[in-house]
């Protein structure tokens, strides 16, 4: 009886999996607004009703915000993301963020006009610091050289076989992949090209700005353009048979045509609502409806 019931159990699963994976989704901007002080914006970051807007201002910075009724109001909180005054982490490109492990940002700079050559770095950082005395001094515990990568670095934590690893991916127009970090490993190592870090990995689509993870449903959303620095598109990708199948699996791809600009982030402030931003300086935060 109990191997019936489980048999049972195990299809009822596959078939809402089935489901949820067939259905319709569909992004529209309900409102577009112009947010200043962020530089060109670079990425949105929610953690718990806790929304952080990372750009690349005169240094990289973040500041914090919470949802005030539809809209975001600014808390009067500013990180910079800086040494002795000098600034690190420049062109902050993702904040991997899961609320009980390690904290991870990015950082991507092209170092030549044709994108062949990049500086690409992951910053491990003590976060609760950092929000509590606004800098890096005395927060960044390990900087580590991404050089397992091949255009770029935008750390996001996923969840695979109910283990927490942090997943990055290129930029560039050939080579695309997504690769996840086994987090220990990487928290203690000097270059992700070290044995042991890179666990996992399947190519994917080019100009890949950020990553947003969804853990009830196990999808990895790509935030990407559509061409090198123009177009929004979102591509909502099955996590698990991504990873084995070595290549991307697409759930959903969704073009935005009406935007022409550089899309850089998104996050989900609950069930169909989101926040896209872009590295404009007019409506650079846009607010999002997703119906699924």
């Amino acid at each position: 009886m109990k191997k019936i019931t489980l048999i049972s159990c195990f299809a009822l699963i596959a078939a809402s999996a089935t489901a949820f994976l067939n259905r319709e989704v569909d992004i529209k901007i309900d409102r577009e607004t112009t947010v200043d002080s962020l530089g060109a914006c670079q990425g949105i970051s929610n953690q718990n009703g806790r929304v952080f807007l990372y750009g690349d201002r005169e240094v990289g910075m973040i500041r914090e915000y919470r949802m005030q009724g539809d809209s975001l109001r600014y808390l009067e909180k500013e990180y910079k993301l800086t040494e002795k005054g000098q600034d690190v982490i420049s062109h902050p490109t993702g904040i991997a963020y899961n609320g009980s492990d390690r904290v991870f940002i990015g950082n991507s700079v092209k170092l030549n006009p044709e994108g062949t050559r990049w500086k690409t770095t992951i910053y491990y950082v003590n976060w609760k610091g950092l929000l509590k005395t606004g800098t890096l001094d005395g927060n960044l515990l390990k900087t580590i050289d991404d050089d397992a990568c091949i255009q770029g670095t935008r750390p996001e934590y996923v969840k695979y076989n109910n283990r927490w690893y942090v997943a990055t991916a290129d930029y560039g127009d050939h080579g695309n992949e997504v690769r996840l970090y086994d987090p220990e490993k990487l928290a203690n190592c000097s270059k992700t090209s070290e044995p042991g870090v890179l666990f996992k990995k399947f190519t994917c689509t080019p100009w890949v700005q950020n990553l947003h993870w969804l853990p009830k449903e196990k999808m990895l959303v790509l935030i990407q353009n559509q061409v090198e620095g123009r177009r929004w598109r979102f591509t909502y990708v099955d996590f698990e048979a991504s990873i084995k199948a070595g290549q991307m699996r697409v759930i959903k791809q969704i073009d935005l045509n009406q935007r022409a600009d550089e899309l850089e982030g998104f996050a989900f402030i609950n069930k169909t609502k989101g926040i896209a931003v872009t590295s404009s300086r007019k409506n650079n935060v846009n607010y999002l409806n997703v119906q699924w």
